[in-house]
């Protein structure tokens, strides 16, 4: 575990070596999108209103449920690792302290699972640029200085799971109501 906590810090570090006063606000206001998934619930609540967009709206919910159970019901107060900002002395913090865990990013869980049913469900070109924007709110958590590398890759395979789940349940419930209805 030392090992990994090293490689994670040195990381940090040599993120923070790169960061530029112009670049902060942008990874701020990319940070912002995540807080509380408030953007994923908003796009989810938004494709339910419209016919062509409901399966992904519910399937993205769904994945966001799950995706928070996961994260902040039964991983964060399992593993209960300390933010990198109380550790690493080094380390300038550039949004405000965290009150929960870091273990794992519930940001880059609650962006992959909504990008990634995105990219199943949506055109392609529309579900890349979801991709993209929830690898960027990903890479925001390292930058503003609130999470290990290593919580961040595990709040994106938690995501993907999430997904890959919520896209399972929502197959098998369409199945069954199709089925229930032509009997």
């Amino acid at each position: 575990m030392e090992f990994l906590w090293q490689i994670d810090s040195c990381i940090l570090l040599w993120i923070q070596s790169l960061r530029q006063d112009w670049m902060t606000p942008f990874w701020k206001g990319i940070t912002f999108l995540g807080d509380y998934g408030w953007f994923w619930i908003v796009l989810g609540l938004l494709f339910l209103c419209f016919q062509k967009t409901r399966k992904p709206g519910a399937a993205i919910l769904l994945a966001l449920v799950i995706g928070a159970l996961i994260t902040n019901v039964i991983f964060k107060p399992l593993f209960a690792r300390t933010r990198p900002y109380e550790v690493i002395e080094e380390l300038v913090l550039l949004v405000h302290r965290q009150k929960d865990y870091s273990f794992p990013s519930g940001h880059s869980c609650a962006a992959f699972a909504g990008a990634a049913v995105c990219y199943r469900l949506l055109p392609r070109r529309y579900g890349t640029g979801f991709l993209i924007l929830a690898g960027l709110l990903a890479f925001s958590r390292l930058y503003v200085g609130v999470h290990y590398p290593s919580d961040v890759l595990g709040g994106i395979m938690i995501g993907l799971f999430a997904a890959w789940t919520a896209l399972k349940i929502y197959a098998w419930s369409c199945r069954k109501v199709s089925g229930s209805s032509l009997s």
